[in-house]
């Protein structure tokens, strides 16, 4: 491991990238293009071919790409420092914009339209799940071939015998690589 002594200005300059980055984007892709542009086009961190690296290599691993992207630019400009420096930037909006929202669910969860709210939220999410299931269940296909349907009469089954849930999603995708 080199030694790369600590500069405080690239230390400041990694944090202040990477939480505008987590402030302007809220997904993987869009902070992974706009962390391209920070720190390649901008910052000029890394270079064009680096950054592809990177990108490559954690989405490989498990976890938030954004997370190791921050670490390994920041480890990349800083060493360790950086790389801490760079996921307190990367942590900071989402952890306090969570803070902000569970204070004011605290606040609120008792008032009676919260309840009611829940309650009329309740079956919306049902059918949004119903409806997005459905959509993945027929995968675009117009027709739904009796292998699929049969896997997931048997899953349901399952389930409603309180098979646990990740044993039915094994089974079903060894079945699936059987029967597909």
């Amino acid at each position: 491991m080199e030694n790369i002594p600590v500069n405080f200005d690239k230390l400041l300059m990694l944090f202040w990238t990477f939480l505008k980055v987590n402030l302007l984007s809220t997904s993987g892709p869009a902070s992974i293009g706009l962390l391209y542009k920070e720190a390649v086009e901008v910052g000029k961190f890394l270079s064009e071919q680096q950054y592809v690296e990177a990108v490559g290599f954690s989405t490989l691993l498990p976890g938030s790409d954004s997370l190791q992207l921050a670490m390994y630019v920041g480890y990349s400009v800083a060493g360790i420092p950086g790389g801490l420096i760079a996921i307190l930037g990367a942590v900071l909006p989402p952890t306090v914009l969570m803070f902000i929202v569970v204070s004011l669910l605290h606040r609120i969860r008792r008032e009676s339209w919260m309840s009611s709210f829940i309650e009329g939220l309740t079956p919306a999410v049902a059918v949004l799940m119903l409806f997005v299931s459905y959509k993945i269940f027929m995968g675009g296909n117009d027709s739904l071939p009796w292998q699929s349907l049969a896997i997931g009469v048997v899953s349901l089954v399952a389930l409603v015998l309180n098979v646990p849930a990740p044993l039915v999603i094994l089974v079903a995708g060894i079945a699936g690589v059987y029967i597909f």
